[in-house]
């Protein structure tokens, strides 16, 4: 028989910790975790549906997976790394950063692993969560940390399922299939496109890249690091601190300055790509079929030395024909030719618009997340949503996510949420959400003064833009936004001293 589950009152008014539930256990969650227990807060649980932490560097692991972001500002600002074996670091060298820290700082030992949310219900003030397995429980506060981009994106193209070959999406690689001399073909061109092309082009038999629109790429200036210089760091651990203030500081004045209108900045971006790409690819028809019509950094720019060279080589092969259909043999385009191949790699990116979902949440008055975002995920300040208290977002839409390092929002974000909990505790509040006012205000800004930004005035498409065509992105500098994270308005708020709790839901017996 199922029983009424029984809701206490609000933890703000019972002196009790709030039980917290974190969903993800990538990087967003264990910095949480850790930046939450530094606060005080520590009644955590972390649900996580697959079998380790890391998030995106779990789930990817294809051959030349790096980081664009240097390795001394791409870290935790609780745990720096002396010993990073490169500028750029590469996957496996990250999700072994991310597995460490969260060893190391008791993160591991509070997740929930092969345990995905499936449902999250209001019931004010509290939540209702439901896990895959059907098991019910009850939180004060839920922290989505699922992520930007982690629901690959399959190309809809007629008759990708009778492919004979091998064929898989980047993000799910299968490392069993042999690629030393087979034919093989990739779809799209974007950053994880290139850095694959030119890990493997050189091992395979034959490389077919097949390009629907050509990127700007700049050259990546990858060093590896000395021992000597490991041990230096190690042993004067404030060069540590200079070198993650140093490289936040040079991409704050550089590529982020000119995705939000400095013109000297996308000035020199757009010289140093051509300059690439001019300096790297001799053949000037092959050139020309790789030079973009669009302003650099209009889509997310790509730092990658090994492109250019691996499609030059003699084995590679640029298709700039569009696909009309994929065969069992092969990949055929406009042109009636069929590309022969023994292996096809779906270079396709991520649902953009994903972030929590497909999990269903259901807010105030029934309010469901799917249908209030319908193709264009809005949040006030990429961190709540109105209708849907004490709830929030790390790495939520219209962030700074296509100009920053992502572990630094996310540390600033998870200090934003820990001063609406001392706000809460302080004042004894039942429940905190965005005003609709507030957050339709902030969203029309938003709107306008993205118009001015490199996302829509270079004349591209990306996967920045939503349903509506709009970029969901933040248009302002990305020091504005780092500043308002640890300066929160609580007058854009509803704080709420009494929530009349419902009718229980029915929970499983």
């Amino acid at each position: 028989m199922n029983m009424p589950a029984r809701f206490p009152k609000p933890w703000s008014q019972t002196g009790t910790q709030p039980k917290i539930a974190i969903i993800g256990a990538g990087m967003s969650g264990i910095a949480a975790v850790v930046k939450l227990r530094r606060a005080g807060y520590t009644d955590l649980t972390v649900f996580e549906k697959a079998d380790k932490v890391g998030g995106t560097w779990r789930e990817n692991t294809y051959p030349g997976l790096s980081c664009d972001v240097p390795s001394r500002w791409y870290s935790f600002s609780f745990n720096l790394k002396h010993d990073w074996k490169h500028r750029y670091s590469y996957g496996p060298e990250i999700q072994e950063y991310m597995e460490e820290t969260a060893d190391a700082f008791g993160v591991t030992d509070i997740v929930r692993f092969n345990t995905p949310v499936t449902d999250l219900t209001y019931v004010g003030p509290h939540w209702q969560l439901t896990t895959g397995d059907g098991e019910q429980m009850i939180f004060d506060v839920v922290i989505s940390a699922t992520g930007v981009l982690h629901r690959p994106a399959y190309p809809d193209i007629e008759g990708l399922d009778a492919f004979a070959g091998d064929m898989f999406h980047t993000a799910r690689w299968d490392h069993s299939v042999a690629l030393e001399g087979k034919r093989v073909g990739i779809i799209g061109t974007g950053s994880t496109s290139a850095q694959v092309v030119g890990a493997i082009t050189d091992k395979v038999g034959e490389m077919h890249v097949f390009q629907r629109t050509p990127q700007w790429m700049a050259p990546l200036p990858q060093k590896r690091y000395s021992e000597s210089w490991k041990r230096v760091l190690k042993t004067f651990p404030f060069l540590q601190k200079l070198g993650f203030h140093w490289y936040f500081q040079l991409m704050l004045r550089t590529f982020a300055a000119a995705t939000v209108g400095n013109k000297p900045m996308q000035r020199l971006l757009s010289w140093l790509c051509l300059r690439n790409l001019e300096k790297n690819v001799p053949d000037p028809e092959l050139r020309r079929k790789l030079t973009p019509d669009y302003q650099a950094a209009c889509k997310r720019l790509i730092f990658c030395s090994d492109f250019y060279p691996a499609i030059s080589r003699d084995n590679a092969f640029l298709v700039t024909e569009s696909i009309e259909r994929v065969t069992p043999a092969g990949v055929q385009t406009a042109d009636g030719k069929v590309h022969e191949l023994d292996v096809l790699v779906l270079a396709t990116g991520f649902d953009p618009g994903a972030f929590i979902l497909p999990t269903r949440v259901i807010g105030e008055d029934g309010r469901d997340l799917a249908e209030f975002w319908d193709g264009a995920p809005r949040a006030h300040r990429a961190v709540a949503l109105p209708g849907f208290p004490n709830f929030w977002l790390l790495e939520g839409p219209t962030g700074p996510v296509g100009n920053l390092s992502l572990i630094t929002i996310t540390e600033h974000q998870v200090d934003y949420v820990i001063a609406m909990l001392d706000k809460m505790k302080a004042d004894g509040l039942a429940a905190v959400a965005p005003r609709e006012q507030a957050f339709a205000e902030y969203n029309a800004g938003m709107r306008e003064a993205v118009k001015k930004t490199v996302w829509v005035t270079g004349g591209c498409t990306s996967w920045y833009m939503d349903k509506t065509g709009t970029p969901n992105l933040y248009p302002y500098e990305p020091a504005r936004y780092l500043h308002d994270m640890l300066h929160p308005s609580f007058a854009e708020y509803r704080l709420m001293t009494d929530v009349q709790v419902p009718t229980p839901l029915e929970s499983a017996a």
